[in-house]
């Protein structure tokens, strides 16, 4: 039998309104409060014996409060009513210490969500500790059959199920449950004496849809073995196509340049872009909150606000920003429902998959590593270290490491050649491998 721990959310949901009736007792004007809790363990086999076996169970309030325009928050992760109240009061008392903001308060009554379809993203995993050891177990071993591989950092399963409540005093209140499950393999490789690293892994809200444990050992070990032989590039201007895992980190540098606060303090270098060309006429990035099963689907933001289908890059021109409702008033805009972040950000898709991108760029440098952050969102500057394969012919020559990626992200975004078909779709942001025309390596 499952040994998670499962929530109910009308129980929390009342929890969640009794809050906000301690902050109306105390004067507030306008109060907004969240209250979650998680449920799940987590577990983690080393040459098949059990390192680590973690349950976890969390659970707490956020809430914040308004005298007017002056603003109060606290929390609090013991959810007794006498623990409430006081989180109540320290956040009132936070707000009459405060300066108003004229930008503060509630999302606008007219935009809160009043529809809740099933996203399908809740799936409690019936599995016992017991019978995740051995499918941990079973996906380290399908790794260490290949007899290229000389150690292991492990394998892991961890299954999770999570209620999260938002409501506020305009009379909006509800609990949206999600699950999540995961099982990762890390292992090492070694050739004439130097080491090799590298992992797969799944995840999934809905654990049957996760890849087998074999699969998943084999892929790991797959990846570890090619890296052996690596060796610098020498420094040059190249092609570059990124692997679908490393494209989504140049969106999520995309979507920080447009996102509210870096606007409004003028610390981006997209101020100012809005119809403005940023990717090629082929390029359309949207928002899909309503995709069934997927990671970050959600009906309603972290203020109420009802999400949408909505494109932030159109054939190319950014349409609109990335705002909660602060930050719109800021700016002078309307909220786009993204208090929280966005959900599930798509990047539109060519016909060809990996093989035909290789084959089409020719020579080049396959990325599927990067390391640090590298990206200045002020001015746009990217430099990144790299690890990868160089590639001649359409097929790859040699593994690489120990380069430095580097370039303006308004260059790389213009300079994008094709998207592949091969999207990853275990994150919030999906892409197929990305080609750009050219970068900069720095090596030897």
């Amino acid at each position: 039998m499952s040994e998670l721990l499962l929530f109910d959310p009308e129980e929390l949901k009342t929890l969640t309104e009794n809050v906000l009736h301690y902050a109306k007792q105390l004067g507030a004007t306008a109060s907004e409060a969240s209250i979650s809790a998680h449920s799940g363990f987590s577990i983690m086999v080393r040459k098949q014996a059990v390192e680590e076996l973690i349950y976890h169970r969390n659970q707490g309030m956020g809430i914040t409060v308004y005298n007017g325009q002056k603003k109060g928050t606290a929390s609090c992760s013991d959810l007794t009513p006498e623990a409430l109240k006081a989180s109540v009061q320290a956040a009132w008392d936070i707000a009459n210490q405060t300066t108003a903001d004229p930008y503060a308060g509630l999302a606008d009554p007219h935009l809160l969500a009043t529809d809740f379809p099933d996203l399908h993203d809740y799936y409690p995993w019936d599995v016992s500790s017991e019978q995740g050891i051995t499918v941990a177990k079973n996906c380290e071993q399908a790794a260490l059959a290949n007899t290229a591989i000389t150690n292991s950092e492990g394998a892991q399963l961890s299954t999770q199920v999570n209620c999260t409540t938002y409501a506020n005093s305009n009379q909006f209140c509800q609990a949206q449950q999600t699950s999540c499950h995961s099982l990762s393999c890390t292992v090492v490789a070694e050739k004439a004496g130097a080491m090799q690293r590298d992992y797969s892994y799944t995840v999934a809200v809905d654990p049957s849809l996760l890849d087998s444990p074999e699969a998943i050992g084999k892929d790991a070990a797959l990846r570890t073995v090619r890296r052996l032989g690596a060796r610098p590039l020498k420094t040059q201007s190249a092609a570059v196509i990124f692997a679908p895992e490393m494209a989504g980190s140049l969106l999520a540098h995309f979507i920080s340049a447009i996102s509210g606060a870096a606007l409004y303090r003028r610390a981006s270098f997209l101020l100012d872009h809005i119809g403005k060309p940023i990717f090629p006429e082929f390029i359309t990035l949207s928002e899909r909150p309503y995709l069934p099963g997927a990671l970050a689907s959600a009906s309603f933001d972290t203020e109420g606000v009802a999400t949408r289908e909505q494109d932030f890059i159109h054939e190319g021109i950014l349409q609109r920003y990335v705002l909660n409702s602060y930050a719109a008033r800021r700016l002078g805009l309307e909220t786009t429902a993204n208090a929280g972040g966005v959900h599930n950000l798509i990047m539109n898709s060519s016909p060809y998959d990996l093989t035909d991108l290789l084959q089409q760029m020719g020579s080049g440098f396959f990325v599927t590593e990067l390391l640090g952050q590298g990206a200045n969102l002020i001015t746009g500057d990217y430099s990144r270290g790299a690890s990868g394969f160089w590639v001649e012919e359409g097929q790859l020559l040699h593994p690489v490491e120990g380069v430095t990626l580097s370039g303006n992200l308004k260059d790389i975004y213009q300079k994008i050649v094709a998207v592949g078909k091969d999207v990853d779709i275990r994150a919030n942001i999906r892409s197929g491998s990305l080609w750009i025309e050219s970068m900069m390596i720095g090596g030897t």
